[in-house]
């Protein structure tokens, strides 16, 4: 068995492919209406992005009642605050609450939650 992709739902799937296009340097390979695809050229697991026109964002931090974080994506960099400008120029927010100072949550445009985090040692 090979993963090839972790897919995230969204109103956009152009719009988010653009996003995580800019932030990892990944093409697009697969550009349909209801589906686009990143991967990159070393040809590992990539992103998908599929259409949900109901999709609700999760919340961070979690808060009973609301959608929870089912998933989240671990970004490693080796400039967490070069890296996190980056994130925000391209459409990403930085969330409030951080828990750990070698790490940023960030959201990406469709409200997925993403970490960016540097590898101690």
């Amino acid at each position: 068995m090979k993963l090839t992709s972790t897919v995230l739902g969204t109103p956009e799937p152009r719009a988010l492919a653009e996003f995580y296009s800019k932030l990892l340097g990944w093409p697009i390979r697969t550009d349909e209406p209801e589906w686009v695809t990143l991967r990159p050229d070393d040809g590992g697991a990539g992103l998908s992005f599929q259409l949900e026109t109901g999709h609700v964002p999760p919340v961070w931090p979690p808060a009973d009642g609301a959608q929870q974080m089912q998933l989240h994506l671990d970004i490693e960099v080796d400039d967490l605050q070069e890296a996190t400008a980056a994130a925000t120029a391209a459409g990403a927010v930085v969330a409030e609450f951080q828990p750990q100072d070698d790490v940023r949550v960030c959201f990406d445009p469709a409200g997925h939650p993403f970490c960016l985090w540097i590898r101690e040692g």
